[in-house]
């Protein structure tokens, strides 16, 4: 209870700050888009029930659609063929939905290069200078794409190739999901993939290696350069929907004020 206490008193007077991942869901939320002739999820929408009016005259409420990934989302193993056998959302353990996280910044590197990879020499640099990654904890990949997120064209970033948006290593993710303590990563793009991953080998790796593994995916996160490289604290809070494959999320950090 001391430690509570401690964390409470943190948080009460701002020395522990508490920062929001989550990008605003809303029908301007920028959608995947995958090529014919595969199936496409629906975007978000939102349907009045009563405002103040004849249908309720003292309460607001809603109904709402859209896919389960959509916005700020999380990816249960069941998401994947390779995990097809694991967890789907509602069974994910609840002691797996908080832990510490660690930062790794290339946002410059994917300002010159939209098409940038995380490599496994990224992942020893990083721990080289920080110390190795946190067992049972989240690696974030900072990008710099949330700046984007307002602008579905621009976020998506794609052309007659397809799309071009940073992501990781096809070794890199097969490490992450093999050998790493981690147990998920967290993404500021569309999905925890790079754009050209559908031409990897195998294609989108960190869907196939890291569901497959039992692990998870967060993805179309914000804030990431408010985040020390150690010390936060991630909460991932998907909706618990039974036989769901993932849901949107409210994603928050806990981190010392900078």
């Amino acid at each position: 209870m001391d430690t509570l206490s401690a964390l409470i008193d943190a948080l009460a007077s701002g020395a522990v700050e508490v920062v929001d991942l989550s990008q605003p869901l809303s029908e301007a939320t920028p959608v995947l888009r995958l090529p014919p002739p595969f199936a496409n999820t629906p975007g978000w929408k939102m349907h009045l029930i009563s405002r103040y009016d004849e249908g309720g005259p003292a309460w607001y409420w809603n109904w709402f659609e859209g896919g389960e990934h959509v916005g700020t989302h999380f990816d249960a193993p069941i998401h994947w063929i390779t995990g097809r056998d694991g967890d789907d959302v509602s069974q994910v353990p609840a002691s797996r939905l908080i832990g510490p996280a660690v930062v790794i910044d290339k946002s410059a590197e994917a300002a010159e290069n939209p098409d940038y990879l995380l490599t496994i020499d990224d992942i020893r640099a990083f721990e080289a200078a920080h110390g190795p990654l946190p067992a049972g904890g989240w690696l974030l990949y900072r990008t710099g794409w949330d700046a984007r997120a307002h602008d579905e064209r621009l976020f998506l970033n794609t052309d007659e190739r397809g799309p071009h948006t940073p992501g990781i290593a096809v070794e890199a993710a097969r490490w992450l999901a093999e050998e790493s303590p981690i147990i998920g990563v967290g993404v500021e793009t569309v999905g925890t993939d790079a754009g050209a991953a559908h031409s990897f080998t195998p294609p989108f790796p960190c869907h196939a290696f890291l569901l497959g593994a039992g692990k998870y995916g967060l993805t179309q996160l914000t804030n990431l350069a408010r985040l020390p490289a150690t010390g936060s604290v991630l909460i991932a809070a998907p909706l618990k929907i039974v036989r769901g494959s993932g849901s949107p999320a409210r994603v928050l950090a806990l981190g010392p004020r900078r």
